[in-house]
């Protein structure tokens, strides 16, 4: 992962796993203009075995996570939810979603997510719905995570269930698409986000085509940067390359920034005065008695006049 040049531009990465990011990931980040992210909760490369990993893993997000984006200027978001994956560990699954009520309606929770299918089993439908009626109930953006195999069809059936349970579709992120589901997607009303991730998902320079062709209206891009062969920087990244490929400046911030701001603001956990105003950092602050400097000397801003 390189650094690239630093940019006036904001950008909002509103799918990234900052748990699987080091501290220069974030620096880097901040240099290439990203102002904000949203982090939801997935499948950490094993199974986890029992509830309490659950419980500690949502308390990171909503906390020790956010607090170390803050200390380098990025405003940090969730997401709560049971992933597909795990889904499919019927006992644990039930487990797990009794503790989504605890941690969905905390401060900075913007979605219930990321939720869906995987191998489209009777498990996965479970959870997913499960959910969906938790996050109808509460009036919350879902962000769904479409399938990697069959992804045609298990992105239909999740904007079809969601529906089934009362999801309004203003409310519904539809993630992961390609060329193959993004009509699917916009003709539905939800919106849709493309992953820029190496190799599996999808490239910057498809991504622009995609833009190209069916412009900014409800489409939304992110890096979905984890534990695996990934960008933090990829929606930077493939901004600069539409701007080189003539897509409108207007329109490359609609997808970079406003469109997902557009999306989760909904959740009513955004200030938005506050991601207009440039960061002051105190990097004395400590989180648990711990800070994200471990004895180096901490940036001190002074407060930019109101």
């Amino acid at each position: 992962m390189t650094t690239i040049e630093r940019t006036p531009v904001r950008f909002f990465d509103p799918h990234i796993h900052i748990s699987s990011r080091t501290t220069d990931d974030l620096e880097a980040m901040v240099a290439a203009g990203i102002r904000a992210v949203i982090e939801p909760a997935f499948w950490l490369g094993q199974p986890r075995t029992n509830v309490g990993s659950f419980i500690d893993y949502y308390s990171s997000l909503v906390g020790w996570e956010r607090f170390r984006c803050e200390q380098f200027g990025i405003a940090h978001y969730c997401a709560i939810g049971l992933n597909s994956k795990e889904a499919n560990n019927g006992p644990l699954a039930r487990e797990v979603l009794e503790l989504i009520p605890h941690f969905a309606l905390k401060e900075g929770v913007v979605a219930i997510g990321e939720i869906g299918y995987d191998e489209i089993t009777a498990a996965e439908d479970f959870a997913y719905q499960a959910q969906l009626d938790f996050a109808h109930r509460h009036d919350m953006v879902v962000m769904v995570h479409t399938p990697h195999r069959d992804k045609k069809r298990g992105t239909q059936r999740s904007i079809d269930v969601a529906r089934e349970h009362g999801v309004d579709v203003s409310k519904l992120v539809v993630d992961h698409n390609n060329e193959e589901t993004v009509e699917d997607v916009l003709d539905s009303g939800a919106w849709a986000a493309f992953t820029i991730y190496p190799n599996t998902k999808m490239g910057s320079e498809r991504m622009v085509e995609v833009v190209r062709r069916y412009g900014p209206e409800r489409i939304i891009v992110d890096s979905s940067a984890d534990w695996g062969v990934s960008d933090p920087l990829s929606v930077p990244k493939t901004a600069r390359l539409m701007l080189e490929r003539g897509i409108a400046p207007a329109v490359v911030e609609a997808v970079t920034w406003g469109n997902a701001l557009e999306a989760y603001a909904q959740s009513r956990q955004i200030d938005l005065a506050a991601l207009d105003r440039t960061p002051t950092l105190d990097q004395r602050q400590l989180f648990a008695d711990n800070s994200v400097l471990r004895g180096q000397k901490p940036r001190v801003d002074t407060p930019v006049p109101n």
